[in-house]
């Protein structure tokens, strides 16, 4: 019953990630909502131009803007996949998250503000 469980949530986020190059296109092309679900003093230090703070302890599906694509994103994937889940089970369907988290987008050359 666990590894059921376990393979639909893995099953799930990985679905609905967003792998760099679709992210880049979409930030560039304004196509997407970024939303950055690391707290406040992370989020100060360093986030995707554009990208609105959401935190995860504060998180609430119910806030994710309607009409664009919503990216979520955290400083390695972690939260931004627990951020998914939580948007996935309250029914918001255009939701996905970027696996690479802040890590992967700087070690990419990704811009930050």
């Amino acid at each position: 019953m666990l590894s059921g469980l376990l393979k639909k949530f893995a099953g799930a986020t990985s679905v609905a990630a967003i792998d760099h190059d679709e992210l880049v296109q979409a930030h560039r092309e304004k196509s997407c909502t970024i939303v950055d679900v690391r707290e406040p003093h992370e989020f100060g230090n360093g986030h995707i131009p554009g990208a609105l703070n959401h935190p995860l302890s504060q998180f609430d599906p119910a806030r994710l803007a309607q009409g664009k694509p919503v990216v979520l994103i955290c400083q390695a994937g972690g939260r931004s996949a627990t951020a998914l889940r939580r948007a996935l089970a309250a029914g918001q369907q255009n939701v996905r998250h970027y696996e690479g988290g802040m890590s992967g987008w700087r070690s990419r050359g990704g811009a930050v503000v």
